[in-house]
């Protein structure tokens, strides 16, 4: 999975900034570290969210017990990899059929999460069981809500940007 969000989503993480910059280094631009994600991954699909986003995943190698999926829903994206132990439960208390998947349960439980205001995102995050990593985008506040929990994916903190380019990647070689 890969997420490239303009500087008007987010600022980068202090991790990726040089000592005495304000830029990610080494510096590469949002099309050539997408293109470069197309071309070594075969059958990739990336979606533009006007100029401030691309997404990017491909099932190239992808493991059985780690799919990836992505929905968009209400001007919501959502690229999830991973599988969530407790999802028949938590299609129960969001109210979803039992044919949601983990991508749809996230859009809906990112909604709540908005829509009810002022649960912290660790509060979504904190009632997730398994293995997975996700990225969602709300177009429409443009606010970005990543998180990542699993040995095998790179662990992330939870976050929730909102107005301020980074660029990362999820269990991808690309960084």
């Amino acid at each position: 999975m890969l997420g490239v969000f303009s500087s008007s989503i987010m600022s980068p993480p202090d991790e990726l900034v040089a000592a005495g910059c304000r830029t990610p280094s080494p510096k590469i631009t949002a099309e050539a570290l997408m293109n470069r994600f197309i071309q070594g991954n075969p059958s990739a699909v990336s979606v533009h969210v006007g100029d401030q986003v691309q997404l990017a995943y491909t099932h190239h190698s992808e493991s059985p017990l780690l799919p990836r999926s992505f929905a968009v829903k209400d001007e919501i994206f959502c690229l999830f990899e991973g599988a969530l132990d407790n999802l028949g439960s938590l299609r129960q208390q969001y109210g979803l059929a039992k044919s949601a998947n983990e991508v749809v349960l996230m859009i809906e439980a990112y909604k709540a999460l908005r829509d009810r205001a002022p649960y912290p995102p660790n509060h979504v995050v904190g009632h997730l069981s398994g293995s997975f990593a996700f990225i969602v985008f709300d177009k429409s506040t443009s606010t970005l809500f990543v998180a990542s929990v699993s040995p095998s994916l790179s662990p992330t903190p939870t976050h929730q940007y909102k107005m301020r380019c980074v660029q990362f990647s999820i269990s991808c070689s690309l960084m």
